[in-house]
């Protein structure tokens, strides 16, 4: 006879995405810890970020700031991200972003930072146009995910960033898509974060669409859902929200129904 133990097959182990991993940092992360150079030594602080469409981090800094000063003088930095969660600090994901700090002046380039940061962190538009504050975009060169214990990856730029040679459409539509989805279809973002993010309901609203996914928030909470295949038109934009609202539509039905079937 068989031993039974023998015979049984080693539990498959979890398939580590590292890109994905990395990319769900950069893209839902809404602070980091910015390091830059003063007198060659490293210097941390605290900043909130958020992304341009090809997930280029975008920074608002104060002139008065220290870290200001020395991204002058030395434009490199880094910037890490983490959501961090329960038990062991060092047990969650991470990323370390390389790059160099990039300040934007022209008019036209600085309102769209502007109103991709805001729509990520609407509290800041209380001092964001006063005239000691201006908007960074971080050149990335290189990132580093480190996914806990045992796991870690290394990317370039190229492979981080989200191609745009073909979503010109696609960010031209985006103010316009958001105030549609936010005040006529309020109830779908709320559906993708509880079927996508397994996040509570609530006043969920989409602060921000890329050629990959679109980003939710609901208070201090963030959500990212990742689109199935990349988008680049208005047209492709409502195709996947209509798909992905119903296949979310039926993840919740099923749970409900395990739900009150004691399983």
């Amino acid at each position: 006879m068989n031993d039974s133990k023998n015979d049984s097959p080693a539990p498959a182990e979890a398939t580590f995405d590292a890109m994905g991993e990395a990319k769900s940092l950069l893209r839902a992360t809404r602070s980091a810890a910015l390091a830059t150079l003063a007198e060659g030594y490293p210097f941390a602080s605290l900043v909130n970020v958020a992304t341009d469409y090809d997930g280029s981090p975008i920074l608002l800094l104060s002139h008065l700031a220290a870290h200001s000063r020395h991204l002058a003088e030395n434009p490199r930095l880094s910037l890490l991200l983490s959501r961090g969660g329960r038990g062991d600090p060092l047990a969650h994901s991470r990323l370390t972003l390389l790059g160099r700090a990039e300040k934007i002046s022209d008019p036209t380039r600085r309102e769209g930072l502007r109103a991709r940061f805001l729509n990520r962190h609407p509290k800041s538009a209380l001092y964001a146009d006063f005239a000691d504050f201006a908007f960074y975009c971080v050149k990335l060169e290189r990132a580093h995910l480190n996914g806990g214990f045992g796991r870690a990856a290394a990317f370039d730029a190229d492979e981080m960033l989200t191609p745009l040679d073909e979503a010109h459409e696609l960010i031209i539509a985006e103010p316009s898509a958001l105030s549609h989805i936010n005040t006529e279809h309020a109830d779908v973002a709320s559906l993708l974060a509880q079927a996508f993010c397994r996040s509570a309901a609530g006043r969920w609203r989409v602060t921000g669409i890329d050629p990959e996914g679109l980003d939710l928030a609901k208070d201090d909470e963030i959500c990212r859902v990742t689109f199935p295949a990349p988008v680049t038109s208005s047209t492709q934009l409502r195709q996947v929200l209509v798909s992905l609202a119903a296949a979310a539509r039926r993840g919740l039905s099923a749970a409900e129904k395990l739900g009150r079937h004691g399983i």
